[in-house]
Formats: structure tokens, C-alpha cells, sequence
């Protein structure tokens, strides 16, 4: 028998409701369910600032089991409304633990809940549809909680990248890594990049990093004169949380910078440039969230295993193709996850190619950038 002070809940707007036990921060949050196909991987999943305003549910079924540590974050902090599992493991087993996950849930207010059926959750949303919800550790009325849901903000049109952008410019400076991730490649010449950061990754800086890029880091906000300002060989436009057309401050930015200087787009970049470009955005189902989504490459004609993280997606037929050409097609439902421009050097992708967690496939892509900012590689 659940003890009071154990029992979660978590309810769908749809009037779904389900029980478990808490393992992480007591107290309430909102914001959209959505599910994570990924097999490990789940501190730089809670750590992605992509995740804002979502609550992600593990389909895998053990969560916990290696434990936390200082190399494996993604940002300054989890970023995740709440977090979902089946079975959360409270005795960590690796060389790498640090600390286990319950605490960090705790130290940082984020609401865990385990013990629950995430294949049903999973298929609900795969039916329904990803949509607003509620994880609760104080009210058990489950009447009370979907109104809850109900009455809460949602994604569409919110600017949620404001909550996770930088406040001031900043160079990036990598720590160490671990020896067995060694450096991307080594180049005598330095590439000065100014990324913006809209809910930006770590491991899209170390590998621009490694890859011979000196990186400041600005603001969302930041004006494209601010950023020319700084005479970059190239801008990266990164991913980050919610809706595309929330931020029309970067849309507006990308569109002034274009041709300025090379750009290459990262998920919700990659959106920011669609809209720049006049192309239509579009909320996807249940989006696509995990490390393992087969996309073509069209341009070089093969396939790569990728990890994603996205509600929203490039309208494909909307696309210019005297202007814009696809250069990347999801095989699971045929989406746009890629695209250049015809004339300029702008190239951006809707998927991670950064990983973590996930595949390396998709790694040639910081090759491909370096090489549109110095066409003597190519």
C-alpha cells in the first residue's frame, strides 16, 4: 500500500490519469507530455534546455542504473518539467556515478514519478497526440488536476527560449573530457564562430570546439549588428524549446544576417531559418524524440541514425526549390530534416548531430559547416 506522502500523479488533459510513486522533488508542474524512445542517455536527455515546458517519459524501462555525473550534462541545469519511468533504479552501478538521479531530481525541483505503465502512455500519445498535462505530488484529486491540465499555457506560440538563452556573451571554454572521447579533428587555422544561443547544447560547442572553432556564445536576443559586429567566419543558430514562431525577435535576426555571413541551423535554428526564408512551420503529432530516427541523406545518398528532439517541423512543401533544396528526409514519416540554400551558404538540419545521447553518425555535419566558412578543405 502507497503511503500518501509516495504517491504521484500525472494527468492528461484528455482526462487520462495515472499513479505512481515519487522519486524525485515534491510539488506540481504543467507542461506537455511527450515520450523518449532513447535507451540510455537520460541525464543529457533532463539536461537539454529543448526539453522546457515538456514532461518526457522514458520508454526504456529501467532509468537510474549508471547513476549522474559532472561530464554528462548538456546545460547549467535539467531543464524538464517532470520525468517519467517505469522502474528508477535507487542503487547506481557504473565507475562513472557521481551521484544517483533522485538526488539531482531533488537538488534541481523536478518532479519524478515511477512505477508507471509507460507503454500506455507511449501508445495514448502515439493516438492522440502529444498534448498538455500535469505531474503532482500534493493534489490527488485527479478531477481537479486534468482541469489542471487543461487551463495550463500549452507550447504553441510561447517564447520559452527567453527562460533558457544566456543572459551576456560568453566564450566557450570546454573542460576536459574523458579520454576515451577524443578531439573531432585538429586544424592549424581557427575559425571564429558566434553561436546563438537559444537553448544551446554543450556538446554542440566542444565539437565546434575540436573541429577548430573559437565559439562566444550570445544571447537570443542578441541583434544580427551585434553579432556581425564581431566579424565571425560563421553564425550557428541553435536548438532550443517550444514553438519557432514564439520567437519572431530570431526569425527577424536571421533573416538580417543572411548572406552576411555562413549560417548553419540546428533544430529549432533550423526552423527560425525556415520561417526567415518565408517557409511554413507546422506542429508535428507527437514530435520525434529519441536516438535512434533513420534519416537520408539526399545529397549523399545515405542513411544515418540520428537523434532528434522536436514538436515542430518545416513544412517540406512549402519550399521554395528555386530558392531552397531539401537535403535531408526522416524514412520514418517522410518529414524534412534538412535543407540549404541554393545560392547562399546556409545549410541547417531539424535533427542533432551533436548526439549526446545518441549516435555519431551524423558528426560529418560540423565538417560540412567548416568547409562552406573555408572552401579550401573541400
Amino acid at each position: 500500500m502507497r503511503s500518501e506522502a509516495q504517491r504521484a500523479l500525472i494527468a492528461l488533459e484528455d482526462g487520462t490519469v495515472f499513479e505512481g510513486i515519487s522519486f524525485g522533488a515534491a510539488g506540481e508542474k504543467t507542461g506537455e507530455v511527450v515520450f523518449n524512445t532513447s535507451m540510455t542517455g537520460y541525464q543529457e536527455i533532463l539536461t537539454d534546455p529543448s526539453y522546457k515546458g515538456q514532461i518526457v517519459t522514458m520508454t526504456y524501462p529501467l532509468i537510474g542504473n549508471y547513476g549522474v555525473n559532472e561530464e554528462d550534462i548538456e546545460s547549467i541545469r535539467p531543464y524538464v518539467e517532470g520525468f517519467i519511468v517505469r522502474e528508477y533504479s535507487t542503487k547506481p552501478s557504473s565507475w562513472r556515478a557521481q551521484g544517483d538521479l533522485g538526488r539531482l531530481l531533488k537538488k534541481h525541483g523536478i518532479i519524478g514519478i515511477e512505477g508507471i505503465d509507460t507503454r500506455a502512455i507511449t501508445k495514448h500519445i502515439r493516438s492522440a497526440g502529444a498534448m498538455k498535462a500535469i505531474v503532482s505530488t500534493e493534489d490527488m484529486n485527479q478531477d481537479r488536476l486534468v482541469e489542471k491540465a487543461k487551463a495550463s499555457p500549452g507550447l504553441i506560440g510561447r517564447d520559452l527560449v527567453k527562460e533558457v538563452s544566456c543572459s551576456a556573451p560568453y566564450p566557450w571554454r570546454s573542460r576536459p573530457r574523458a579520454p576515451y572521447e577524443p578531439p573531432f579533428s585538429y586544424r592549424d587555422r581557427r575559425y571564429r564562430i558566434v553561436a546563438m544561443d537559444f537553448g544551446i547544447k554543450h556538446n554542440i560547442l566542444r565539437l565546434l570546439e575540436s573541429s577548430g572553432c573559437d565559439i562566444t556564445v550570445v544571447p537570443a536576443k542578441t541583434t544580427a549588428h551585434e553579432v556581425l559586429s564581431q566579424n565571425p567566419d560563421g553564425i550557428v543558430l541553435s536548438n532550443g524549446p517550444g514553438d519557432p514562431e514564439g520567437v519572431p525577435y530570431a526569425i527577424e535576426t536571421a533573416r538580417e544576417l543572411m548572406g552576411k555571413k555562413p549560417i548553419f541551423g540546428i533544430c529549432l535554428g533550423h526552423q527560425i531559418l525556415g520561417l526567415a526564408l518565408g517557409v511554413r512551420t507546422y506542429k508535428l503529432k507527437f514530435g520525434h524524440h529519441g536516438g535512434n530516427h533513420p534519416v537520408k541523406d539526399l545529397l549523399k545518398d545515405r542513411i544515418t541514425i540520428t537523434a532528434q528532439n522536436h514538436g515542430f517541423c518545416v513544412d517540406m512543401n512549402s519550399l521554395d526549390e528555386g530558392i531552397i533544396e531539401a537535403t535531408h528526409v526522416n524514412l520514418n514519416d517522410q518529414t524534412l530534416e534538412g535543407m540549404r540554400h541554393r545560392k547562399l551558404p546556409i545549410i541547417s538540419i531539424q535533427f542533432h548531430p551533436e548526439a549526446s545521447p545518441g549516435p555519431h553518425d551524423a558528426r560529418y555535419l560540423f565538417e560540412d559547416f567548416i568547409e562552406m566558412m573555408d572552401p579550401s578543405l573541400r
